[in-house]
């Protein structure tokens, strides 16, 4: 099955949206995001442990598929979610985790222990 023509560039969207979710850092950076404020990049890079570099490279994933929008006001760069549906997808993405960990058997302990996110998790 192929996509018509019309409908490929809205699918290479899509696609971009799961990429920039691809990776397990990424995903908790939005999630520390979900609270609905900004932070800094210093906070988020105390949040996750990375190094400047790395999540510098991150965050710029993020922003080319327009998961998160950033500010610099002074000395510093502000993020947060570009859209509240963002935070809800998160949400939908670790119940959905809960549930087929649940089905397994196993890790369901672990995603109990999960950081909490926004008011959705």
């Amino acid at each position: 099955m192929s996509l018509p023509q019309s409908q490929r560039p809205l699918y290479e969207v899509k696609a971009g949206l799961f990429k920039g979710l691809s990776h397990p850092l990424r995903i908790r950076m939005l999630e520390l995001l979900a609270d609905g404020d900004e932070h800094t990049v210093g906070y988020l890079q105390t949040s996750t442990g990375l190094e400047a570099s790395h999540l510098s490279q991150h965050l710029s994933v993020l922003r080319r598929h327009r998961l998160v929008t950033s500010e610099r006001r002074g000395s510093n760069v502000y993020y947060q979610l570009a859209r509240p549906e963002v935070a809800e997808l998160l949400g939908v993405a670790r119940r959905l985790l809960a549930a087929l960990v649940a089905e397994d058997g196993a890790r369901a302990d672990d995603v109990a222990e999960l950081p909490s996110f926004g008011a959705s998790s």
